[in-house]
């Protein structure tokens, strides 16, 4: 069979340039021995989610950590699927936790000197190396139906064999000179696929940069590297773009370890050096006392949207997806609080190799320690950004008082006491915290633990003596003061000398009072509370609180 004219007959473009030119197009890169070159290469085909965040951060950190290159690659082979705005959406998401790329599609100021980044835009690229295998003898076209692929797959399942095109399923794979021009004469649609060389008896090992060694079996599936509409499949756009990208690492998750025969031969039938590959573990959770991976369909916590319109503080889940990442970072974050993450010296070799247990209470926790490090205006930007996203016309309202609110999270994080309180883990729960301090928002349910006399007479009491200008020493005097007007105990220690000889005591007295005004039973310094509202709504709300 004449290869040659076979191949200019399925692939007649006449601009393609000679292979070698490629390398000469994407030169090696010029950076330091270690360092590495890593991507993230999505496909439009949906909105970005945790696992690709948790992947983005290994490829990040890695790259940064080595002084190497991270850039970012769009996937675009699958036009059918192709869903719009989802570039940006990738951008936008990975950039708001504080992922950012040095060069690739849509990215400003970075040299993109190995683009085109999409690869719908490489595809000469691809069919230059295309008409060289069909030259070569090493791919072919086929011209199988739909409904002839189905058909086998079907024999296949029937009699539980490996499914797929390969040995005596791969019906185009000895076709002659004169039956491939007949089908072309007659205009039949066609792909090519590889004639693969491979064997599934044979066995080799393969060193995973985070699992280690590996067994994998030799790929003997005649897969489709060119599909009929003249754009290649994944599996072959990727080994093109990794070489002449010059990736040195590609991290990605354990279930693309079922493609690596197939990537392995790709690299060996195109002559290329292979990247190293390191399959991330799966995020798992606990369901009903069994671990299972995180689902799409069933666990909101999978999607970045989630924690956005929660409002956790980036910096929160990034350094949580660090504990899972690196064995060590916690204790390194322990030891270094004030550090950013950044300063942490990343290591694929302290890289988890089984499924790592995703933990949203943890999480919280972090979220909690990290926002309590904000100043009160930090706190106040970080609310406001939120507020303007995802909250009400009531909460944008409220923020446009920045003065009162920045004295409200000074006290509710406790800025300027001995110990910083850790009550906000999120924007949305911190929000809605500072609704009592609005009279438009304050929905309070009474929920006294005394009869209406007793509580009316507290409300009434204070209301008569209440100054504004009182520290708290001066407050709480006046609050021991009204005890003994509803038979309370002024003193705790008197009241735990004799508790049946009182009805209650101070604690209860302040109770009352931190229920009308708050419309909780616990509350921030509830003295402060009062000045923050000022005399006028202090005493409306006692006087709205009696039964």
């Amino acid at each position: 069979m004449d290869l040659k004219k076979l191949a200019k007959t399925l692939i007649p473009d006449e601009n393609l340039l000679p292979l070698e030119e490629y390398e000469n197009i994407y030169p090696q890169r010029q950076i330091a021995k270690g360092a590495e070159v890593t991507r993230l290469a999505p496909s439009p085909t949906g909105f970005i989610h945790l696992g690709n965040l948790y992947s983005a951060l290994a490829d990040e950190r890695l790259a940064h950590t080595t002084g190497g290159i991270f850039y970012l690659r769009i996937e675009d082979t699958d036009e059918k699927r192709k869903v719009e705005g989802a570039v940006e959406s990738v951008i936008r998401s990975l950039k708001y936790f504080g992922i950012n790329f040095d060069e690739g599609a849509e990215i400003e100021g970075g040299t993109n000197a190995y683009g085109p980044y999409y690869q719908r835009q490489r595809a000469s690229i691809y069919r230059a190396f295309v008409k060289d295998l069909i030259e070569k003898g090493l791919a072919y076209p086929c011209f199988c139906t739909a409904e002839e692929l189905d058909a086998v797959r079907e024999e296949q399942t029937a009699n539980k064999q490996i499914t797929g095109y390969y040995g005596q399923f791969a019906k185009c794979r000895n076709l002659s000179e004169e039956e491939i021009y007949e089908n072309l004469q007659q205009g039949k649609p066609f792909v090519i696929r590889l004639k693969s060389q491979g064997n599934t008896e044979n066995k080799m090992t393969f060193n995973d940069a985070i699992k280690g060694e590996i067994t994998v079996t030799e790929n003997d599936q005649d897969v489709v590297i060119l599909k009929s509409d003249g754009i290649p499949t994944y599996h072959f756009a990727h080994a093109i773009d990794d070489h002449f990208m010059r990736t040195t690492l590609v991290i990605r998750g354990e279930e693309w370890l079922s493609s690596l025969p197939i990537h392995i031969e790709l690299f060996k039938v195109l002559g290329f050096n292979r990247p190293k590959y390191g399959h991330t573990c799966s995020l798992m959770k606990v369901d009903n006392g069994t671990k299972r991976k995180l689902s799409k369909r069933k666990d909101p916590e999978l999607s970045l949207d989630y924690y956005r319109k929660a409002g956790y503080f980036p910096v929160a889940v990034v350094k949580y997806l660090m504990t899972i990442l690196n064995s060590n970072f916690e204790e390194w974050a322990n030891k270094n609080p004030n550090a950013h993450y950044s300063e942490f010296k990343y290591s694929i070799n302290k890289m988890g190799k089984s499924g790592a247990l995703f933990d949203l209470d943890k999480l919280n926790d972090i979220s909690k320690t990290e926002l309590s490090k904000l100043s009160a205006e930090e706190m106040y930007n970080f609310l406001n950004d939120w507020v303007q996203e995802f909250g009400s016309d009531l909460d944008k309202l409220h923020f446009e008082n920045k003065e009162y609110i920045e004295k409200i999270l000074t006290l509710i994080m406790g800025i300027g006491g001995k110990k910083r309180r850790k009550d906000i883990e999120r924007a949305e729960q911190g929000v809605n915290m500072l609704n009592y301090f609005f009279d438009d928002s304050f929905n309070p349910v009474y929920s006294y633990r005394f009869d209406g006399n007793t509580v009316n007479t507290v409300l009434d009491e204070f209301a008569k003596v209440y100054d504004e200008n009182d520290d708290n020493s001066a407050w709480f005097a006046k609050v021991k003061a009204i005890a003994p007007a509803v038979d309370f105990a002024s003193e705790m220690s008197e009241y735990k000398a004799n508790p049946q000889g009182f009805k209650g005591n101070v604690s209860d007295v302040a109770e009352i009072l931190r229920i009308a005004v708050t419309g909780m039973a616990n509350s921030p310094d509830l003295c402060t509370i009062m000045g923050i509202l000022g005399k006028e709504r202090t005493l409306q709300r006692l006087n709205m609180a009696k039964i």
